[in-house]
């Protein structure tokens, strides 16, 4: 078993990206969905992901920039919300503990009910 660490510093923050995104690039729900939309633009993406997660769980405001509009336009329904958050639940108590990573668990339900209810919108009036 893995030994599961505090999430404070950026190294902890890139291995919960790098292990999280690894998961999603092989789902069988999400890997065409993000591979299509990324394409080969991955270690951008990562870098993002960093930067965000570093500024949302760190308070070290590295990110700028909208996290919804690039996601705007995806494919995306209920049950891809659902296993987005599952891979990132797992990934989280899998390799880390703590008051941080249960931030984490918190921030990205939130942000991915904001995102799921956003999306929905937006499909309904297309």
């Amino acid at each position: 078993m893995t030994e599961r660490k505090e999430i404070t510093t950026i190294e902890e923050i890139k291995l919960l990206v790098d292990l999280f995104y690894d998961k999603v690039r092989r789902d069988p729900l999400l890997a065409d969905i993000f591979n299509g939309a990324i394409k080969e633009n991955w270690p951008l993406h990562l870098e993002k992901m960093y930067r965000f997660w570093q500024t949302v769980l760190l308070q070290e405001h590295t990110y700028q920039g909208s996290p919804f509009a690039p996601h705007a336009q995806l494919p995306v329904k209920a049950e891809h919300f659902d296993r987005w958050k599952q891979l990132f639940f797992e990934t989280i108590d899998d390799n880390f503990s703590g008051e941080k990573a249960q931030e984490a668990k918190f921030r990205a339900t939130k942000m991915a009910e904001m995102f799921q209810l956003k999306i929905a919108y937006i499909q309904q009036n297309n």
